[in-house]
């Protein structure tokens, strides 16, 4: 048994006017149509919610009990719609991003701030995690959006460029070679170096490049933040090469940025969406204001 909405709308309305002429009107319905809703409704319930007389309508003893649940039976109704058009036209609801730290400490703030001028009524939340764990947050539906380096693999997840990024590296300001335009491979290999966790993005491309031009490095210590390493670096433990996302960063520590010559290292940086299933509109909505602003709207 399935009483709709129309007809429940029919028998609130009815029992909130003196006549079925006065509910009619209120519904912009006929009143044999509005008669028919009624006589439909009693057939599906199993008995008779008004007792008729000639001059009014009154709830029968099953109907006054009624009344109350079909009341809140519609409110409930109304306010579902109406959450999900809010939802849709991005007047509230939640958005996840999750962002490598690298790029939620600079470029991300402009991009959530310009956000929530547009949607002030959407509830931000940021996760700010390794490159590994921003694709997983992804993967796994946890976050709605990611910014990470372009993946390796790209399975399950859809990626698009927002900028290119030439590693540097990170240096103390009284370093001899502080004040050079830039550090060429050899020499940063002759350096004590600070290096990300094994296993992570960053050191794979790091060992592929040394590697590929035969050089042997000493590390001196590794870590899983560009933070840290930056700190490691300040208290004089050897260089890193970071990300140029993380210049800022760095500069915040008193330390320096030098390229590498030649660019030898550089990665695209974008955003990740599960290819699994549709975005939400809040997430659409902050997809749609980067892809503009990079002339490549995603389908």
């Amino acid at each position: 048994m399935s009483v709709s909405y129309k007809n429940m709308l029919a028998f609130v309305s009815v029992a909130q006017s003196a006549t079925f002429a006065e509910a009619a009107e209120k519904l912009y319905l006929s009143q044999p149509a509005l008669s028919t809703s009624i006589k439909n409704m009693e057939t599906q319930l199993g008995g008779q919610l008004f007792a008729r007389t000639t001059r009014k309508v009154m709830l029968t003893p099953e109907g006054k009990a009624f009344l109350p649940t079909a009341k809140r039976l519609i409110a409930d109704w109304d306010g579902a719609l109406s959450d999900v058009q809010n939802l849709f036209s991005v007047q509230q609801g939640r958005l996840t991003v999750a962002a490598m730290p690298s790029f939620a400490e600079g470029h991300l703030a402009g991009v959530m701030a310009l956000y929530h001028q547009q949607h002030p009524n959407i509830r931000l939340r940021v996760l700010d995690v390794i490159m590994e764990q921003v694709i997983e947050a992804v993967l796994s539906k946890r976050a709605d959006i990611g910014f990470v380096f372009e993946p390796e693999n790209l399975k399950g997840l859809i990626f698009h460029p927002l900028l290119t990024d030439n590693f540097c590296v990170v240096m103390r300001k009284d370093d001899i070679y502080a004040n050079k335009k830039q550090v060429t491979l050899e020499h940063v290999a002759a350096h004590p170096l600070l290096m990300t966790n094994v296993g992570s993005s960053i050191r794979r491309w790091l060992d592929a490049v040394f590697e590929a031009h035969n050089l042997e490095t000493t590390i001196v210590a590794d870590a899983s933040q560009l933070g840290t390493l930056g700190q490691f670096v300040k208290q004089g433990l050897g260089w890193s090469i970071v990300p140029q996302l993380c210049e800022q960063q760095m500069q915040a520590k008193e330390l320096v940025c030098v390229p590498l010559k030649g660019g030898i290292l550089q990665k695209r940086v974008g955003m990740i969406a599960t290819s699994q299933e549709a975005l939400s509109s809040a997430a659409k909505k902050l997809w749609a204001q980067l892809a503009d602003e990079h002339h490549n709207v995603m389908e």
